[in-house]
Order: C-alpha cells, then structure tokens, then sequence
C-alpha cells in the first residue's frame, strides 16, 4: 500500500517525545535477544509461546506445558505485543510509531500516552481472541497497539501533509486524512475476507477502535479533534537589513574666482 517516511508537524506541548523512543528502543531490544537467537531456536519459540497472547490458552481451551508459562496469562494482552518474527515486521511497525507516534503523544502527554499504547495493545489482543478464539498460535507484534495511534493520528490531524512512499516508489505529499483513512478501510476490508490469514487484521481492528474512542478522553484538554490547520515546516526567518544612516545633502561646490 503505502510507508509513512516524514510529516510535517511540530510538537507543540512536549520537548522530546521520550515515550515513543522508548517504545521503539524496548521493541528492537527485544528483537535483537529473541533474533540473534534464530527464529527457530528453543529460547525464541518459548518465548513467543511464553509471551505471546494465545487465545486458546487465556479461554481455557488449552493449556502451555508449566515450563513454557513465563508471566501470568493476562499479562500477555501487552507483552506480545513487543515481540516480533522479523526484521520486516519490526522495521514496519516501528516506521509508523515513529513517524505517527510522537504528535499523539504530544497530545496527551507522556503518561497518557504511555497508558493508550498499553490499551490499544490489550484491546488488539482481545478483539483477536474474541475472532480467533481457539487459536493455538501465539499472537505477536506491536501493530495492534500501533494502529491505535494511527487512529488517534487521524482524528487529530487529519489534513496534516504526510510523504509516503505509495507502492513502494513513488514518494508523494498528501493530506493524513487520504492514505490513513484508506488504511483504516483496508483494515476492515481485510478482516472479513482474510480472518484466517497469517496477520491478525482483527488485532488491527481492536487497536483502531480502541485508539479511535481514548483519544477523546485522553487528549489535553484544549487539544482539538480534526485540526483545521495544515502544519509546514518553520520557515527560514530573514533578518531585516538596518536601514543606512542618513546622510547629510551634499555641499555646493564654492564658486571659482572671479564669479
């Protein structure tokens, strides 16, 4: 479809956004350990199945061996969800958390912020079980959680001009509204004709929902929805040269003798 490479809106109420480089820099460490390790490794499968949100398992369906149990089966709404298989799927998550991340953050502050990633994830992984609900596989990844904050992105600053790489080439400006909305859609679209497929468009799904109503509780108060305003980059400012002194009119030359 498309991958988000630059928008052009400033924060307005934060410094930093030390939340979402968090977020990013806990994801690619977690992927570095379970990665280097080989994805068919004993120590990465068992953490995907330890870790990882298995719907058959949290609605006691099935039941993981005591050696694979590492955290508690509702601690697994959030922890799968900073596990990923390959570098592709980190590398495509983190894109958008990065690019979209920060401005909603802005707008809710860093705890706030910090507590919608968490939601976004959990109602991921439950809208996954509540489709999926006697799956054995473990669910993994943080694009539930990430699609929340595109869905906050979205209601928040909808005409801001975003460059994206539409079809893996062609690098365009446009407006948030045109190619998030469009993913939204495709979401949805995915979800009735590929629920059996090897992404979980239904955590997709739960995240936008999820992210779509706590943005209106959990933005600033004062912060809009659907921002009217289309965000540039800070233009250079020229200094305004200083005027010359004046200078006095120039003396007659005094007359030559003899006139």
């Amino acid at each position: 479809m498309f991958i988000p490479l630059h928008d052009a809106n400033d924060l307005k109420h934060i410094k930093l956004q030390w939340v979402t480089w968090s977020l990013i820099a806990i994801n690619v460490i977690v992927w570095l350990v379970t990665g280097l390790a080989g994805d068919d490794s004993e120590f990465t499968n068992a953490a995907f199945l330890g870790l990882g949100f298995i719907p058959s398992v949290v609605n006691d369906i099935a039941e993981l061996p005591a050696s694979l149990i590492l955290v508690p089966e509702d601690a697994t709404y959030v922890t799968y969800s900073f596990l990923h298989g390959n570098l592709i799927h980190l590398g495509s998550n983190m894109l958008f958390l990065w690019v979209f991340g920060d401005n909603v953050e802005d707008a809710m502050g860093h705890i706030r912020f910090l507590i919608f990633y968490i939601l976004c994830a959990a109602a991921g992984a439950f809208m996954h079980g509540l489709l999926l609900p006697d799956s054995e596989g473990p669910l993994i990844g943080a694009s539930g959680a990430v699609a929340g904050v595109v869905a906050a992105y979205l209601m928040l600053h909808p005409r801001v001009r975003v460059w994206v790489l539409v079809l893996g080439r062609i690098p365009l400006p446009l407006p948030a509204f045109i190619p998030l909305l469009f993913w939204v859609v495709f979401q949805f679209f995915m979800v009735i004709t590929d629920l059996d497929g090897e992404v979980s468009w239904g955590a997709h799904i739960g995240g936008i929902l999820a992210g779509a109503l706590l943005v209106l509780v959990l933005r600033r108060s004062g912060v809009p929805l659907f921002d009217r305003t289309i965000d540039t980059p800070k233009a250079v400012v020229h200094k305004t040269p200083h005027p010359e002194p004046s200078k006095a009119p120039a003396r007659a030359p005094p007359p030559k003798w003899g006139r």
